[in-house]
């Protein structure tokens, strides 16, 4: 690590970790220099920590002294500040605004990452929205779900992310069963789950839709995907996300839809990823991180679209007239080629003692697979799937015909659970 080159610029990112770890890249493909902000005393145990190699320095904010923290890096002259992951969001905020750099509002932070305040914020705004309550108290939640939402009503944490702790309930056992394993557990990013987030469900169809504004008004749609989803018990699982033609019927009325929910929001700088569910009524928003698509890859967006999230988000942040000049206005993708996310699903459990390398390569040499990422390593607990954190593989497919790609993503089903060989337990008999 060393101090930036006085021509080149450089861009800030706040917690690198998971999907943050495609900015540096990106910035520096665009002959920024980039600092790395932790916003905690110690790096998140929950999650791997980011790679410190592509950054000049890493400055850390550990006391809560935001004005130490912004000094160390004014000395760097950023001219943008990006969040990593959903724990980067307020200090991203916060820093931009200190600095005086393109942003969004510190005071509406909360708006952002807490999912309460966000869907009230919505509702503030005359937006459709769910029906909401957030409660300490199970029995608050039955009695609301009984005299006022109806089941099903979906029971997840304040502010999380991967659908960690979100479950589907349709009776009070499942509420009270579903409340419990959220109250005072720790949600992904280390936050103990005081209360608990009660919804109406949403019936339909769910989308991502992915967006980069920059400072100057520009708006540039980055991709619309469909979920599709099985269920388990109290669980909707992902099986997959398949990108849409931008000429798709639904595509318009969720964009415009996304549009007013950022500026609801305050999102007027910076990725958007918003998971949003056409109902009978219209689209109502499931949730929506002001931060890139954690299943987004660059290499692999580039080969079914005209751009990736991570690249606009840094032609925004470190080259914000040329974003302009080209997104202006608002615009859309570009779609070249079929493009499905496939998420692995597993009923096993036990610890992971090798990868098989072998079913590794004849899923990577399926004819549409441009990338197979196993999720557990040797030494893992594998769980049965319930939920993005314990999906076991992701595998990216892209190709000129639909039925390619849904005939590879069956092959892949009966290729997953061979991929991981698993410890036979203590005592067992061979």
């Amino acid at each position: 690590m060393s101090h930036p080159a006085p021509s080149r610029p450089v861009g800030v990112v706040v917690d690198g970790y998971s999907i943050g770890k495609f900015l540096p890249a990106a910035l520096r493909r665009l002959g920024a220099d980039v600092v790395h902000l932790q916003s905690t005393p110690e790096f998140l145990a929950s999650v791997p920590p980011p790679d410190l190699g592509p950054y000049i320095a890493n400055v850390v904010h550990g006391t809560g002294d935001w004005d130490r923290t912004v000094k160390e890096l004014a000395a760097y002259a950023p001219v943008g500040v990006l969040p990593g992951q959903e724990t980067g969001v307020p200090p991203a905020d916060a820093v931009a605004e200190r600095l005086g750099l393109p942003g969004n509002p510190a005071a509406t932070s909360a708006v952002r990452r807490d999912k309460h305040r966000m869907i009230e914020s919505l509702r503030a705004a005359g937006l459709r929205c769910a029906r909401q309550l957030k409660s300490a108290d199970a029995a608050e939640i039955v009695d609301w779900a009984e005299r006022d939402a109806g089941y099903p009503v979906v029971v997840k944490p304040l502010s999380s992310a991967s659908t960690d702790g979100v479950s589907i309930c349709r009776s009070a056992e499942e509420i009270r069963t579903a409340a419990a394993a959220v109250l005072g557990a720790y949600d992904i990013f280390e936050r103990r789950n005081a209360e608990v987030l009660a919804q109406s469900f949403l019936r339909g169809p769910e989308y991502i839709v992915d967006v980069v504004r920059g400072p100057g008004g520009g708006r540039h749609v980055c991709g619309v995907w469909r979920y599709e989803k099985t269920e388990t018990g109290t669980k909707r699982i992902y099986d997959k996300d398949i990108l849409l033609d931008p000429d798709s019927p639904e595509v318009p009325v969720l964009v415009d839809y996304v549009d007013r929910v950022l500026d609801a929001l305050g999102i007027r700088f910076g990725a958007a990823h918003a998971e949003v569910v056409l109902t009978p009524e219209g689209p109502a928003l499931v949730e929506v991180g002001a931060r890139l698509n954690g299943d987004m890859v660059p290499a692999v967006h580039d080969t079914c679209m005209d751009g990736n999230q991570a690249d606009l988000l840094a032609l925004a942040c470190v080259r914000p007239e040329e974003f302009q000049r080209r997104y202006a206005g608002r615009t859309m993708y570009r779609k070249h080629r079929e493009a499905l996310v496939v998420h692995g699903q597993t009923t096993r459990e036990g610890i992971v003692e090798e990868i098989d390398e072998d079913v590794l390569a004849r899923i990577a040499a399926l004819r549409t697979v441009r990338l197979a990422v196993p999720r557990l390593r040797p030494g893992d607990r594998m769980r049965p799937t319930t939920d993005l954190l314990s999906s076991p593989l992701r595998v990216f497919l892209v190709g000129e015909h639909p039925e390619d790609l849904l005939a590879d993503h069956r092959r892949i089903q009966g290729l997953q659970d061979g991929l991981f060989r698993l410890a036979e337990p203590a005592g067992a008999k061979r």
